[in-house]
């Protein structure tokens, strides 16, 4: 089952972490503070974001992915899928349930 890293800034993160749960493309996303250095256009950049971490199946990862794009607010969001190699059966069993639209 794949976690999709996903970084934005904060008055982004919570909407889109809503969003994905509420469309039941994640499971659950988790969400902590950061500070990212970076450079795009030529410039360095050091602002507050947050990442997120979405909880989603293998199923539902490629959907969930484009939606994100469709969210973020920037023209190159951070997207990146792990895929997470063990996990206790009570949680993995929750998480299908959870992304899988005919469950609570």
């Amino acid at each position: 089952m794949p976690t999709v890293y996903i970084t934005a800034p904060p008055d982004a993160a919570g909407e889109i972490a809503s969003q994905l749960v509420e469309e039941r493309l994640a499971a659950c996303v988790n969400r902590v503070r950061c500070r990212s250095t970076y450079r795009w256009e030529g410039e360095v950049h050091d602002e507050d974001g947050e990442i997120l971490l979405a909880k989603t199946a293998d199923e539902a990862c490629d959907e969930l992915i484009a939606r994100v794009a469709e969210l973020h607010p920037y023209d190159v969001p951070c997207v990146e899928r792990f895929d997470v190699a063990a996990t206790t059966d009570p949680f993995a069993e929750w998480l299908g349930s959870a992304v899988d639209s005919g469950a609570d």
